[in-house]
């Protein structure tokens, strides 16, 4: 397949993206979920008219000297019967009685106002009626829309939900992801590695980036370069939504991701991005059929081998289509931002090439500080980056100061 722009293979991947189905879910167990459908609201808010004030509430204010016929609190159910020409001491957020149009504050009643009998002061003749009432339905009516879909789940809208009795929440579901390291040479990071060998980094870069995100990856382990062993791990990994492989995706002999992936009726859309690193990058589609649940399909992502191309594919690719799955709007560069060089940039060949930087916000001003590595191999340049600066293919080396754009990798610059 010939290679192609970042941008057209995001295109490619986006056709493959739709919200999963939906679920219903604890609602405390919801947290930055997307609403699958919109939600209404099930009482009136407020529940009664009632007071916004601690104070004095009565019928109009001839006269500055008031008998105070009750105590109100919040919590006291409606229908106290105001009798004429009294007032009655109410707490904020207390039901306010039928007859009476306003609340008078504690603070425009003489020495803090009484139990018994209340004065109220000359400043509290200003008051009209309805003062300080929040009318019963004013923020919501049973029935009105509460949440529309493809709401994200914060604190706050949870906390909505909680007060209109929403137990369980229709989400989209999250997607199940699969990782699967490939290599001959390629071991466990607990064990010792003989000589020509070395410790899988993928995987705990992928589990560690999907927890990021809110989902919990499934790890297969290593298949090693055979085509029996990678089939069958392949083949367990098609049951999830997303299977991602890291490595055997290039042209080598023993690069075997792609036949194994045709064998088990993937459909390749691309095997090649123009982007350093991560030019090898392999994206699949394997369709439901009767063996698999209804509608469940999965999405293959054949990252390469080397630690800079997993992530920056992962960054650039698998994140937002994962966010995509689950409902979120995003997509190839989405939130991008602009930056002022710290240190000098280098330039780019005939690919975008894309480098691990530090971005740090000061007075206002996203300040950017490039660590260009020694090769896609240089974990320790992409281990210490919070941002990845763009360098478009063709440019030429930039100076400190001169502007630049990235890609926030953590929280905190969006």
């Amino acid at each position: 397949m010939p290679m192609i722009s970042p941008d057209e293979a995001w295109r490619r991947i986006e056709a493959q993206l739709a919200p999963l189905p939906e679920v219903e879910v604890p609602r405390r167990q919801a947290t930055g979920r997307v609403l699958a459908r919109p939600l209404a609201a099930r009482v009136d808010v407020p529940g009664a008219d009632v007071s916004a004030m601690d104070g004095y509430a009565l019928a109009g204010l001839a006269g500055n000297i008031r008998p105070v016929a009750a105590t109100i609190v919040a919590g006291d159910p409606p229908g106290f019967a105001l009798p004429p020409g009294a007032a009655v001491r109410i707490m904020t957020g207390a039901p306010v009685p039928a007859a009476a149009d306003r609340v008078v504050p504690v603070e425009l009643t003489e020495r803090g106002g009484g139990r018994e009998v209340v004065t109220f002061l000359p400043a509290a003749e200003a008051g009209r009626a309805g003062d300080h009432i929040r009318r019963r339905g004013e923020v919501l009516r049973t029935g009105d829309p509460l949440l529309p879909a493809l709401t994200r789940l914060t604190p706050g809208a949870l906390a909505l939900l909680a007060t209109h009795g929403y137990a369980e929440v229709p989400i989209h579901r999250i997607p199940e992801v699969a990782v699967l390291a490939t290599g001959d040479e390629v071991v466990p990071p607990e064990t010792e590695p003989a000589p020509g060998q070395l410790r899988d980094s993928h995987t705990d870069f992928l589990l560690a980036a999907g927890a990021s995100l809110g989902l919990g990856f499934t790890p297969l382990g290593i298949a090693p370069d055979r085509t029996p062993e990678l089939a069958a791990l392949v083949r367990r990994g098609l049951e999830a939504d997303v299977l991602l492989l890291c490595g055997g995706v290039s042209a080598g002999e023993f690069d075997l991701v792609e036949g194994v992936l045709a064998d088990l009726g993937c459909r390749v859309l691309f095997d090649a991005v123009a982007i350093q690193p991560g030019k090898p990058l392999v994206f699949a589609v394997r369709e439901a059929d009767a063996s698999r649940a209804a509608g469940r399909r999965t999405l293959v992502f054949g990252l390469p081998g080397n630690p800079a191309s997993v992530m920056v594919s992962f960054w650039l690719f698998v994140r937002p289509a994962l966010r995509r799955l689950c409902g979120l709007p995003d997509g190839f560069w989405h939130g991008a931002l602009r930056g002022t060089l710290a240190a000098p940039l280098p330039g780019a060949g005939p690919r975008d090439r894309f480098l691990p930087a530090e971005a740090a916000t000061r007075a206002g001003e996203v300040i950017v500080t490039p660590f260009p590595p020694k090769g896609s191999h240089d974990l320790a340049a992409f281990a210490r980056g919070t941002a990845l600066v763009r360098v478009r293919a063709g440019a030429a080396p930039a100076s400190a100061g001169e502007r630049c754009e990235i890609l926030p990798l953590v929280p905190g610059l969006e």
